[in-house]
């Protein structure tokens, strides 16, 4: 089935990642179209935009599921395997050929998990409202108060590997000259300074750049990602290109997928996700960590 393109705007080589409001409100009937609220459960009920499912549910909470993180209660530092994935899809009533649409009210980083997640189960139709939640209030779309069940859908999930990294890959290759790995913590983290999960050791990867995805955003309040121009500028500013194997992190995988969302927006090819991040990273003793700002 053909995918439902959104207009070409901000010079991004792959702008169909993004969907606008305007562009949601105009294909708000397309019967393909499925809208999903990646947010709090309890910021769905008080409104949210008219179409949308919530993606957390009871029966999430019931099976442990951390819903917004899409993480496999099992192994709670890897992602959803694709049984309990494929039947939180179907519950959702997403169907294999769907475009899907995500968005939060938080900093977009929990859209672009889902947008990650799906990608990881074989499906490349998914756009992330630019702006979130709190864009589609502030342009003066309607929103919606009662939700409705949707009919259960049909997905099939086809792992793909190839786009996240291991820790052991990781480890071996993080010195290499042509890897960049960049933490997307905030700069306290990165420094050991602070350690708000704590974990048990504090540090950053040897070699790795800081690249907060808060500077991605135009405005923190409404996260608007920065036209493609600005983009490849903060890229460049933290010595990163689309020339270099880049791996990102965070503490647990979910802001990582904002800043690979981004690049792969830029066109980058050469992106992966350490999904397991400083979770696991900086809670073992066989892991470089260093507080050295060299």
């Amino acid at each position: 089935m053909a995918t439902m393109e959104s207009p070409r705007a901000g010079g991004y080589a792959h702008a169909e990642l993004l969907a606008e409001p305007d562009w949601l409100w105009e294909h708000r009937d397309d019967p393909n179209l499925r809208i999903l609220d990646c947010g709090d459960p309890a910021g769905f009920a008080r409104a949210h935009i008219p179409g949308a499912v919530a993606l957390l549910g009871d029966e999430t909470a019931e099976a442990g599921v951390p819903g917004d993180w899409l993480k496999d209660p099992a192994d709670p530092l890897h992602v959803m395997g694709s049984e309990a994935f494929g039947h939180l899809m179907a519950r959702r009533g997403f169907s294999d050929g769907a475009t899907v649409v995500a968005y939060d009210d938080y900093n977009g980083s929990l859209a672009t998990r889902l947008w990650w997640v799906l990608n990881y189960h074989g499906h490349a139709d998914v756009k992330v409202l630019n702006g979130g939640w709190q864009r589609w209030v502030d342009v003066g779309r309607p929103v919606a108060f009662r939700a409705t069940e949707p009919k259960p859908g049909r997905f099939t999930p086809r792992p793909n590997e190839a786009i996240r990294v291991r820790r052991d890959e990781l480890k071996a290759c993080h010195a290499d000259p042509d890897a960049r790995v960049v933490n997307v913590l905030w700069p306290e983290m990165h420094q050991g300074i602070a350690n708000p999960f704590a974990n048990r050791r504090v540090g950053h990867i040897p070699g790795s750049v800081n690249l907060p995805i808060e500077r991605f955003f135009v405005d923190e309040e409404i996260p608007v990602l920065k036209p493609a121009g600005k983009l490849r500028g903060v890229l460049a500013e933290a010595g990163l290109s689309p020339n270099h194997d880049t791996i990102v992190h965070c503490h647990a995988g979910v802001r990582t997928t904002m800043a690979v969302f981004a690049m792969s927006l830029l066109g980058w090819d050469r992106v992966r996700a350490y999904e397991a991040s400083m979770a696991e990273w900086a809670n073992r003793d066989d892991t470089p960590l260093t507080t050295d700002a060299g």
